[in-house]
């Protein structure tokens, strides 16, 4: 299977394939940690939550990024991945923690653009953070 994935274009197309499903699966998971439905609000119009969307899907492409250029198996790969996403949940819950006096959810719903952008920061910055230490 190794041999297989020495060529360029076959290496690049399994990688993307490969995130592409696993994006697919970690937004899931985050659709079931928020109390909104994602896809019916974006439809909507609220921005803030397709902010705090995108910088999910940045923070779990770029973790990934991290995680592809410096391991050489797919399940390591995927491994590190994954660690980088469960991390950016628990920065879904650090950003909830450190706002008391609201709710991130309820104002992400009232389409609270500030809240939005700060939750998408959080997402890019931190992925960041993450993908630099993936070994």
């Amino acid at each position: 299977m190794d041999s297989f994935f020495q060529h360029t274009y076959i290496y690049t197309a399994g990688m993307y394939s490969i995130v592409v499903i696993a994006l697919i699966v970690y937004l899931t998971i985050f659709e079931f940690v928020t109390r909104y439905g994602t896809w019916t609000e974006i439809k909507n119009g609220n921005v803030a939550i397709a902010m705090a969307t995108a910088g999910k899907i940045f923070g779990i492409a770029n973790v990934f990024r991290y995680s592809i250029m410096h391991n050489d198996s797919v399940i390591e790969m995927l491994g590190w991945g994954t660690f980088g996403f469960i991390l950016l949940i628990f920065v879904y819950f650090i950003f909830e923690f450190l706002t008391p006096g609201f709710k991130v959810d309820t104002e992400l719903q009232k389409d609270n653009r500030a809240v939005g952008l700060i939750s998408f920061i959080l997402s890019v910055s931190l992925s960041y953070i993450i993908g630099v230490s993936i070994l």
